[in-house]
């Protein structure tokens, strides 16, 4: 149970964020900065996400059960929300569960990028929340899994912080073609994960 926890939380969380994914985006926002600000970026954006990610991993469950959603309904949902992630991944868009046109072109012209739109909704992003939520739901309050859970989500946000700091080194080796191979082959990982939890979303219901 534990290992079978700890690699879907691995691969689910690597997919969702998409440290490679991060790296053409964070060229784009703060590629003219000078190094010292971007690597301060890059931990400011991190240590956000991180925190963010840990009060919805420790309080979303309590949070539902106070709305009265069960957590199949929840899956259900965010099953579907991972899909429509997915299929832009698939087809190399810019996805709209992370980030407007509207909000891209307010980041280029803001001063500190670190908590908008890095941390939110690039790195701990709808899908994000929503994969950490049922991720610890399916720990079922077992101490010992929900650490794993978190423990190894940071071990994937240790990497979104590598991508960054390495992210013209990143671009320069693969290039945007690279980027985009890697992200279709995450979408589809994606979109088969959204399916799984849409289904047992749906099987919980009937068992209940």
């Amino acid at each position: 149970m534990l290992f079978a926890l700890i690699t879907q939380t691995f691969l689910t969380m690597l997919v969702v964020m998409d440290p490679v994914g991060l790296a053409p985006v964070y060229i784009a926002l703060a590629g003219n900065r000078p190094s010292f600000e971007r690597r301060a970026i890059a931990l400011k954006a991190v240590v956000v996400a991180g925190l963010i990610i840990l009060v919805f991993g420790l309080t979303g469950r309590a949070l539902l059960e106070h709305l009265g959603i069960s957590l199949d309904a929840f899956r259900v949902a965010g099953g579907v929300l991972l899909f429509l992630i997915a299929l832009d991944m698939v087809f190399a868009r810019t996805s709209g569960t992370r980030e407007t046109p509207e909000e891209e072109a307010e980041a280029q012209e803001r001063q500190d990028i670190s908590v908008f739109p890095i941390a939110i909704p690039l790195i701990a992003g709808p899908g994000t929340l929503a994969s950490v939520m049922i991720l610890v739901g399916d720990a079922r309050g077992n101490p010992v899994l929900v650490l794993a859970v978190l423990l190894v989500t940071f071990v994937v946000l240790a990497l979104c912080y590598l991508a960054l700091r390495l992210s013209t080194v990143i671009a320069r080796l693969v290039g945007l073609t690279g980027v985009n191979v890697v992200t279709r082959v995450l979408g589809v990982l994606l979109g088969a994960l959204a399916v799984q939890y849409v289904a047992d979303g749906v099987r919980g219901f009937f068992a209940g």
